[in-house]
């Protein structure tokens, strides 16, 4: 017998419905349950594909077979939702037609133990700068992602989202305070370099190790001049125009891809 015929559609006031919308909204929940709401098929797919445990899965009547097709494979009996259920519970305007509640990943810097590159993210609050930092560092085959103690929720469905599920897919280490965060990097024999826009080696020039943490700052206010102890060296991305900095995502991703750049034929990111 299919997921399909084993499930009933749920209704707005089903009990499993309202702990639904409940842990989509509210990050307290998610986080007492353990649980990531990874919304529509690709970022489910993702979560399946990094090994993330898929405990429940929400299906409106538009949903994609093959997310359906999962679950049966999965051993999951899908939990189908009446017509226009998906819209009152999604957390978009135009919801996709899967929710899935994944188990929270852990890790910890023990898992850095081995890594080349490491994005370490300080204060960082706008979840879509979090989700693309996050894909970015998958992208450049960095071995992990640091978001420090007062960062925004890396797992909200936002950033989850916004990461097209690659935070399912790598090491996400969360809410440690920034000095033992780089500290804790530094002491696993990682060099820790800053980003400033007007500070630093030209990012071009430097030396850049082949094992490296790059850490960048809070959209508004960068690194913390406290954190100066903990950083090893500064750099800069040359720019041309007459901007006078870049989206902390955008040098994130500028920073990586020169490490990928310089490092892959010599193991680096391989």
């Amino acid at each position: 017998m299919s997921a399909r015929a084993k499930s009933q559609q749920l209704g707005l006031a089903n009990p499993r419905v309202q702990r639904l919308r409940r842990l989509v909204r509210r990050g307290a929940d998610r986080r007492q349950e353990g649980l990531v709401v990874a919304e529509g098929p690709k970022v489910i797919r993702a979560a399946h594909e990094g090994g993330a445990e898929i405990r429940e899965i929400y299906l409106g009547p538009h949903a994609d077979p093959a997310v359906e097709q999962l679950a049966e494979s999965s051993g999951l009996v899908v939990q189908r939702l009446a017509s226009g259920v998906i819209e009152r519970v999604a957390s978009t305007v135009t919801p996709q037609s899967e929710i899935a509640l994944v188990a929270r990943p852990a890790a910890t810097l023990d898992s850095l133990a081995t890594a080349w590159l490491v994005l370490v993210g300080v204060g960082i609050q706008d979840p879509g700068n979090a989700g693309t930092m996050a894909r970015t560092a998958l992208a450049a085959g960095a071995s992990g992602i640091l978001f420090t103690e007062g960062s925004v929720d890396v797992f909200s469905p936002k950033t989850v989202r916004s990461s097209a599920g690659a935070v399912f897919a790598l090491p996400v280490i969360e809410g440690i305070p920034a000095a033992e965060a780089l500290d804790g990097i530094g002491g696993r024999g990682l060099t820790r370099i800053a980003t400033d826009a007007a500070a630093g080696d030209d990012l071009y020039e430097a030396d850049l190790p082949a094992r490296t943490a790059v850490v960048v700052g809070n959209e508004a206010h960068g690194l913390p001049a406290a954190l100066g102890p903990q950083l090893d060296r500064t750099v800069r991305i040359p720019m041309v125009g007459p901007a006078d900095s870049l989206n902390v995502a955008v040098a994130s991703a500028v920073v990586c891809f020169e490490l990928l750049r310089r490092h892959r034929s010599t193991g680096g990111g391989a």
